[in-house]
């Protein structure tokens, strides 16, 4: 897989920037706050439709402009793609092969990708919500079904938290049958999400602890553990885990309207990970969480190739000045000659003879991006 051009309008702080790649690395290279990030981020929106650097998707429209538009032609083993996206007020509409796709599900997955940034790194010792996001966004990458679910999950939830605290507000502690049928509903579309999480984190891990064994030369051993709220184990059936999950809450009824919340579910849910048997997340140094998270990404890249024929693009966001050469060798290794990968930075020093093949380099200065002579 790779994308052979970008064109923006309106986006962020480019008015109008198209750009060619013939190569599979490319490199924006710049100082800070010229709008480097900008370019990697629209590929990420490209793909997954929205940004991860915000939730808020009039930012990336370009100041006083009433609309964004992005659009990138992708070169796939089977077939060519074109994709694009426009974002206005009223929303946001995608386009495959110029055709509108009514369903996320059925552009989601078009072009698969990869990012690591800064943050990431923070991956393992950062909050809960960090750790089900990443689960969220890969998985529904390969598995357009489990966008389904999560989003039906997310509105059940959301409906069920509404009434609970209705219900609190009315003094009622026992619940009626719309709590129950609601609760039904919600033990139906999560179960199906945590059956997902469990696979994926199961195939995730022995990637994972491939990859970690090699950049410790054996002197590490990675584990993951998917941590519910409720009490299921990994190798239950979705329809045991749908019957443990309703059953929790219909045990946890009172408490529930007491806090006016839902206690038990996939949104309370977290990733654990342990490095020869201890809990990385607390005990592990800087150093150990850090090697985790680069196993994490570079397990990311080979199981997308497992499961759908071909890698995906690697977007490097200013993350190789953050990691020590140990790392940066293997990052390289890993990647160079299998994956279209596309890095910013603000100097090239730290990938100086380290390349066996020279990178399309692009030099970003306020908006303007200018190919750098060979």
């Amino acid at each position: 897989m790779r994308v052979t051009s970008i064109q923006l309008e309106n986006y962020r702080n480019y008015e109008k920037l198209s750009l060619e790649f013939s190569r599979d690395l490319v490199i924006f290279l710049g100082e800070n706050a010229q709008g480097k990030t900008n370019l990697l981020e629209s590929i990420y929106v490209l793909a997954m439709t929205r940004s991860h650097r915000t939730t808020t998707e009039k930012e990336l429209i370009q100041w006083d402009k009433d609309y964004a538009r992005l659009l990138s032609y992708v070169e796939k083993k089977n077939h060519d793609v074109s994709l694009e996206m426009a974002i206005s007020k009223k929303g946001k509409k995608t386009k495959v092969n110029h055709i509108e796709q009514k369903k996320l599900s059925d552009y989601i997955g078009e072009l698969n990708v990869v990012l690591f940034a800064p943050e990431d790194l923070f991956l393992i010792k950062g909050a809960p919500q960090i750790r089900r996001r990443f689960v969220d966004m890969e998985l529904g990458q390969i598995d357009p079904i489990y966008l389904h679910h999560l989003t039906t999950y997310q509105k059940i939830l959301k409906q069920r938290n509404k009434y609970l605290k209705q219900l609190g507000f009315k003094g009622n502690k026992e619940g009626d049958d719309y709590l129950d049928v609601l609760s039904e509903q919600l033990a139906s579309a999560g179960s199906k999400v945590i059956f997902s999480r469990y696979r994926f984190i199961e195939k995730l891990e022995k990637w994972a602890h491939s990859i970690h064994q090699g950049i410790t030369d054996g002197r590490e051993t990675l584990k993951m553990k998917y941590d519910s709220s409720i009490s299921v184990r990994e190798n239950m059936t979705q329809v045991e885990i749908e019957s443990i999950f309703l059953s929790e809450l219909m045990k946890s009824k009172l408490k529930e309207l007491h806090k006016q919340t839902t206690l038990f579910g996939p949104h309370r849910d977290d990733l654990l990970f342990y490095i020869n048997g201890q809990d990385v997340q607390t005990y592990g140094s800087q150093g150990q969480q850090r090697t985790a998270a680069l196993s994490l990404k570079l397990a990311e890249i080979e199981l997308i190739n497992f499961e759908i024929g071909e890698y995906p693009i690697l977007l490097l966001d200013d993350v190789m000045s953050e990691l020590d050469d140990e790392r940066q060798i293997h990052l390289l290794k890993t990647i160079e000659g299998k994956v279209q990968t596309f890095v910013t930075t603000t100097t090239l020093k730290h990938l100086e003879n380290r390349l066996q093949s020279d990178p399309e380099i692009f030099m970003v200065t306020k908006g303007m991006v200018e190919r750098k002579s060979e």
